[in-house]
């Protein structure tokens, strides 16, 4: 790596991957794959959810690729827990389509996006360094459904009592976080601001340092919790 993620390990250690599935075939060729890779360190496997949330305790991965089904505790069970326990960590569900139910239900867990099982697996590292990165794997469908989440949420969180003060954005971050809401990505995000990529990736480092927080989505999360955004 040449540069560490938003809120990912120091400069020049290897990205920590944890593999989540009950199909040992699956682990075996995700391991394989990732271990060629020398900005890359496969730390440990799990079979089932329970144990994904036991071993990202003890070896707090940067990534964790994870099965969305699964015996004694589903993907879905296992973000929450693994996002409660090392919320640093970031989760690619792994899913055989991106018409699941269950799946919308993962990202709104805190899961960072998914990977189809059927994707060619030289393009796993890649996917793996984008999501360290600070990038989502969600494709446009999946991202206007969650803004309409996002908007339900606004809606309700607009009838809550005030609660305490809420970390101050500059008004060109408040301009990124928004356009982040509606699903932006970085490069979408520059060329609406007419400004670099690169200080579009400050500003969101710069959101997630003062909120305490390591995604995008739980910046707009936050936000439309604590109303720093309206969605509509």
């Amino acid at each position: 790596m040449t540069e560490p993620g938003e809120a990912g390990t120091p400069r020049g250690e290897p990205i920590r991957v944890l593999i989540v599935d009950d199909h040992e075939l699956i682990r075996r060729s995700l391991a394989l794959a990732l271990a060629a890779e020398p900005d890359i360190d496969v730390v440990g496997e799990a079979s089932d959810g329970q144990e994904a949330v036991e071993l990202a305790d003890r070896l707090m991965p940067d990534v964790a690729l994870m099965d969305v089904r699964m015996p004694r505790q589903d993907g879905i069970e296992a973000a929450k827990g693994i996002k409660a326990s090392v919320p640093s960590t970031r989760i690619i569900m792994l899913t055989v389509s991106d018409e699941e139910e269950d799946l919308f239900e993962a990202i709104k867990a805190g899961a960072t996006g998914y990977l189809l099982k059927d994707v060619q697996i030289n393009d796993v590292p890649a996917a793996v360094r984008g999501v360290y990165e600070g990038q989502s794997l969600i494709n446009p469908a999946m991202a206007a459904k969650l803004i309409s989440e996002f908007a339900n949420m606004s809606r309700k969180e607009a009838e809550r009592p005030p609660q305490l003060p809420v970390p101050r954005l500059t008004e060109r971050e408040m301009e990124v976080l928004r356009l982040v809401a509606k699903g932006m990505n970085n490069r979408e995000i520059a060329k609406q601001l007419f400004i670099s990529e690169n200080t579009v990736k400050n500003h969101v480092r710069n959101i997630l340092d003062k909120l305490q927080l390591h995604s995008r989505m739980e910046a707009v999360v936050y936000a439309v919790r604590e109303r720093m955004l309206e969605i509509t």
